[in-house]
């Protein structure tokens, strides 16, 4: 298991370089990269076709700072001197352990101050620069690809909160017993909790650029998958803690040519430190799983990624605005659905057993099934 990039790098390379880049976070920052690409991609084509348009918006320019932007670089300025100094000073600290070095109150003071004088002047000699005598109303086109960049903040905002929701709902005694750790730590995201607060704020952004729902939709269901595959190597290669029940079972002979950890695996150093102490091992990061477990993480990569690729064949033959992301609910429900079969999970004690995952994917499905009957019914094929 690699718990940071420096781990990794120390593996293939067999060279120490200490940075406070976790696996799991840069694997996700991943997922959002290749997300925003795919969207920004399907968003231009579908404009080029004719079924998006850009809009004309109208903006102020020339004016003088407002006190929000004086006050906001200041700010801004402030938190980068006061963190940034701090860790300079303080940088195997920081590598030890980056989120309670960042989440704590310590910092520079006087780096800042002085972050936020700089700040403050280059704003300032910005907005000079820019300034005119009399500040003058212009028109300006903006494409729908071009709030990608804007959408991909919102959605990351309010998806990791919302996963982090559904993750402290889903194991509501771990977050009882420690509700600081489970809110600050980067790792514990529940995947649907992000993808509904996240859809919810994106769409809510779309709609005030009058950005067609349906359209939108359809480009993001390919890239959704892509993210969610790709999120899941971030979870295979840290070890954090979403990996299957116990396997026990031996390697059946038609895998006899894959790695033993395809099949079972006991995610020695994982990001966690759960399980038992590793004989010899001394650090930060020595422990592994008593028992082999399914590798649940590494299959959703293969299967998201397949689905991707069927996604992304069908989006120019789909010509039912919205369908495209109803058929993606029910590949993600379907998905998910059986993995939570092998997969370890907080259950509610229902129906003989049921997991929050298993709930939302059925409702997914059911949602989907119900969206593409409806779709089809009034069927306006564009």
């Amino acid at each position: 298991m690699y718990p940071t990039i420096s781990h990794l790098l120390f593996d293939l390379f067999g060279i120490n370089i200490p940075l406070p880049i976790q696996t799991f976070g840069f694997w996700v920052a991943i997922a959002f990269i290749a997300a925003s690409w795919v969207i920004s991609s399907e968003l231009k084509r579908k404009e080029k076709e004719g079924l998006l348009s850009s809009i004309i918006i109208k903006e102020q320019i020339g004016l003088s700072l407002t006190p929000n932007e004086i006050i906001s670089s200041i700010i801004t300025g402030f938190i980068i001197g006061f963190k940034g100094i701090e860790a300079l000073f303080n940088y195997a600290e920081l590598v030890n352990n980056p989120q309670a070095f960042i989440l704590s109150t310590r910092g520079h003071l006087l780096g800042g101050l002085i972050i936020a004088a700089i700040a403050y002047v280059l704003k300032w000699r910005e907005n000079k620069a820019q300034k005119l005598s009399t500040p003058k109303t212009i028109k300006k086109t903006v494409h729908p690809f071009e709030l990608v960049g804007n959408m991909t903040m919102i959605a990351a905002v309010s998806g990791i909160i919302g996963a982090k929701i559904f993750h402290n709902l889903e194991n509501i005694d771990a977050f009882l017993s420690d509700p600081i750790g489970q809110l600050i730590s980067f790792s514990g995201l529940t995947f649907y909790g992000g993808l509904i607060a996240g859809a919810v704020s994106v769409i809510w952004y779309a709609n005030k650029y009058k950005i067609n729902t349906k359209h939108l939709i359809d480009s993001a269901a390919p890239a959704l998958m892509l993210a969610y595959g790709v999120g899941r190597i971030g979870c295979q290669m840290s070890g954090d803690g979403d990996w299957g029940i116990d396997n026990i079972s031996p390697k059946p002979e038609w895998m006899s040519f894959l790695p033993d950890w395809m099949w079972s695996y006991t995610f020695p150093h994982n990001v966690i430190n759960a399980g038992v102490p590793i004989e010899g091992c001394t650090g930060k990061f020595c422990m592994e799983l008593a028992n082999p477990v399914w590798p649940t993480a590494f299959y959703e990569v293969i299967m998201s990624l397949t689905i991707f690729g069927i996604l992304w064949a069908m989006r120019k033959h789909i010509k039912v605005p919205g369908a495209l992301f109803f058929i993606y609910l029910i590949f993600n429900g379907v998905e998910r659905f059986f993995i939570e079969k092998i997969r370890i999970n907080t259950e509610y004690n229902i129906l003989g057993g049921i997991t929050q995952a298993e709930i939302i994917s059925f409702s997914l499905i059911l949602t989907a099934i119900i969206g593409l009957t409806l779709l089809y019914k009034g069927k306006k094929a564009i």
